[in-house]
């Protein structure tokens, strides 16, 4: 475990971090008023992830193989990191729904039913926090196997 210990660090961050954005969100509206606009202004995460991605893997780099790191070295460290970002994801979407935005499952149904867009048996089996929570972990280990191949690229040294 000691050798993952930089991996565990970052995706503690990763995951406060979410939680920082899921305030922001809940803030700027994208759960309630804006809900209309959230699944594009909610893809804005993608910039701090990536960042993170980076530190994190920077940090492998430079605190673990003395400023040397492979592709391969660093897209493990990645993939690491994605499996502990996933382990991570679901009580973070839980913290998320129980606590930041309680009401956004039902806002979302109402604005899927009432724009058409699905009917609300269908809404109420996609828009809640099991689905949430399943999607989340998903996401994660998906969008971390393409973010630690990308970063990989830009963070190796010989």
């Amino acid at each position: 475990m000691k050798n993952f210990r930089l991996e565990l660090k970052w995706a503690v961050i990763y995951t406060l971090t979410l939680l920082l954005w899921m305030v922001f969100e809940r803030l700027m509206g994208w759960h309630d008023e804006h809900i209309d606009m959230h699944h594009i202004y909610t893809m804005l995460f993608y910039i701090p992830a990536i960042i993170l991605y980076y530190f994190a893997l920077s940090d492998k780099r430079n605190n673990f193989y003395g400023g040397i790191i492979t592709f391969k070295q660093a897209f493990l460290s990645g993939l690491i990191l994605s499996v502990f970002i996933a382990l991570l994801a679901a009580p973070a979407q839980y913290i998320t729904s129980t606590y930041i935005t309680p009401q956004y499952f039902d806002n979302v149904i109402a604005y899927a039913v009432e724009s058409g867009k699905i009917a609300p048996e269908e809404a109420a089996s996609f828009f809640n926090l099991k689905s949430y929570m399943i999607q989340s972990v998903a996401g994660s280990l998906a969008f971390g196997l393409i973010l630690s191949a990308l970063v990989a690229f830009f963070v190796k040294r010989k």
